[in-house]
């Protein structure tokens, strides 16, 4: 029997995909091969356990297939130790914390507001924030990491797990001040390098495994693999904790997770393997070059990017000085003309819910072909949307506003110039097909 409904919907998606932008920085297109993994027959096969150490028989193929995950792992990144088996990165950032921390345990990040994820401490709504002590550090003035913060904050609370790294910050890291500072208060120094591994493995931005006691990636996002995560423990956990890997390991199976998804593990391993060629270093540095010329070729159209740029694969405009949650209503109108992004935070913002900005990036698209002369293109468009929504304001009842923005959507649809760019970007996007088909 075929499931005709889903079908339909299945290639509805893939249309979208193939006719317009994708400029969500955490989307990428997996290649044909880790899509057929993922879509393999591994799907059936249950695993609980580890490599050698299963509860379930008939695991041979699956343990030659994790331990080939976990060795390219460990070769790629020179890391002595890496678990595979997480199920994304929300999962794998708790279970980091299962295995340093005790409930009740001071944890610190970068807040929400400054680029830092969910699961590194955001008060109240997350498990990291509702069981742990959470204490948050921010940016600068002029939008980068505040280091003097973030060391006076540590003293004063001394956390015993630092989380270092971002979902929405455009400028490099500094892993060994990063370091530092960890040390002056003995805490874990846990690297989230879900946005950046990609560009880490193509060199295009420093590696935390020097440095940091504990890595964890997602697996898509730049690696370009399935909806997945990986851990790492570096040496330098091993010199604070000889049995680090061992409370990882633990801590995700039996302690957060049951029999780990085989086929997304083969995946993984398959995206490991095409990033370690040399067209995947190319990729990399071409991705940094796409989103330096798109960031300035905004600026040029009086568009304001927070820190006045990016040195990575992303960028975040800032429609703070127009009317509170223009980003809401900037990306709604990107995505009637083709061009999909997701609103998103800044600095000044206090409303996550109606935030003031828009987040795009250039993993998927450089995946796509595109290089300088399509960014400015896309610039010029987005610009162009951004005018045609300048005249609207969410009200400010909060009950209004659902209402409001079901029915701006409704016109951005109907816009005879969003009409036109979507148009555009539809034959823009037939020059660069989506790699692996539909």
């Amino acid at each position: 029997m075929q499931d005709t409904e889903i079908q339909n919907l299945i290639e509805q998606e893939a249309e979208r995909q193939q006719d317009t932008l994708m400029l969500i920085p955490s989307e990428n297109y997996a290649s044909k091969a880790v899509r057929d993994a993922v879509g393999s027959v591994l799907a059936n096969k249950y695993s609980e356990g580890y490599a050698g150490r299963r509860y379930y028989e008939g695991n041979e193929a699956i343990d030659e297939i994790e331990l080939l995950a976990i060795d390219r792992a460990k070769k790629l990144f020179g890391v002595p130790h890496a678990n595979v088996q997480p199920y994304s990165g929300s999962p794998a950032n708790s279970e980091i914390l299962f295995a340093l921390a005790e409930p009740g345990s001071t944890i610190m990040g970068l807040a929400l507001s400054s680029g830092g994820h969910l699961t590194h401490g955001h008060p109240r709504v997350t498990f990291s924030g509702k069981y742990y002590n959470s204490i948050q550090f921010g940016l600068t003035p002029d939008a980068k990491i505040d280091y003097a913060d973030m060391r006076a904050k540590a003293l004063e609370h001394k956390p015993k797990v630092i989380f270092f790294g971002t979902t929405a910050y455009p400028f490099i890291l500094d892993w060994e001040q990063a370091r530092k500072i960890a040390d002056s208060v003995g805490a874990y120094l846990v690297a989230d390098v879900s946005h950046i591994v990609g560009l880490i493995i193509a060199g295009v931005h420093p590696s935390p495994v020097p440095y940091a006691h504990v890595v964890m990636s997602t697996t898509h996002k730049t690696l370009r693999g399935p909806r997945g995560a990986i851990i790492l423990v570096t040496d330098e956990g091993l010199k604070k904790d000889p049995d680090l890997a061992k409370k990882i390991d633990s801590a995700v199976m039996p302690g957060m997770q049951g029999g780990p998804h085989n086929n997304t593990i083969a995946g993984i391993a398959i995206s490991l393997l095409l990033a370690g060629q040399s067209d995947f270093t190319e990729y990399g540095h071409k991705v940094v070059d796409n989103a330096q010329v798109l960031s300035k070729s905004l600026q040029d159209k009086g568009i304001t990017i927070v820190g006045g740029g990016t040195e990575n694969h992303l960028l975040v405009m800032d429609f703070s000085s127009d009317s509170e949650g223009g980003g809401t209503l900037v990306a709604a109108a990107l995505n009637a003309a083709g061009i999909v992004t997701n609103r998103n935070t800044v600095p000044s913002d206090t409303n996550p819910f109606y935030p003031s900005g828009v987040r795009i990036g250039t993993p998927a698209v450089t995946t796509r072909g595109m290089g300088e002369h399509e960014m400015r293109k896309i610039a010029e468009w987005i610009a162009e949307v951004v005018e045609i929504v300048k005249s609207e304001k969410l009200p400010v009842a909060k009950e209004e506003r659902q209402n409001y923005i079901k029915d701006f959507r409704a016109r951005m649809q109907a816009n005879g110039r969003i009409h036109i760019i979507r148009n555009l970007v539809r034959d823009l996007c037939a020059q660069f097909p989506v790699p692996g088909g539909n």
